[in-house]
């Protein structure tokens, strides 16, 4: 059974995590079982940034991502090479570190 290593985060996890997974199951997913309780203002619908996340381990292992999370991942804070999106990247076989972003765009929660 893979593992996520989740990086410390100053606010959702400050300590850092380590999370079982499914093959298959979304890191987000995979996050808010844990009490991470990453953004996902789309309700996981590939539709904003929020849940943005930084694959520091494992990035080859994920399947690639869509068109449309590519589109949806250029308009996200502190965008890298391995960036994803923590609601469309699927677990495979493999073991991941995911580092969480400081910041995330979610105008709903600005105004």
């Amino acid at each position: 059974m893979p593992k996520i290593v989740f990086l410390p985060h100053s606010h959702l996890c400050p300590e850092g995590a380590v999370a079982e997974a499914q093959a298959g199951e979304s890191i987000l997913d995979v996050a808010l079982r844990s009490g991470i309780d990453i953004e996902h203002a789309c309700e996981m619908s590939c539709a904003c940034t929020t849940c943005h996340c930084i694959v520091r381990e494992g990035f080859d292992s994920l399947e690639e991502s869509s068109e449309l999370e590519d589109d949806m991942l250029d308009k996200a804070w502190g965008l890298e090479p391995e960036s994803r999106l923590s609601c469309q990247a699927t677990v495979s076989d493999e073991d991941l570190v995911i580092e969480i972003p400081k910041y995330t765009v979610n105008h709903a929660r600005e105004h």
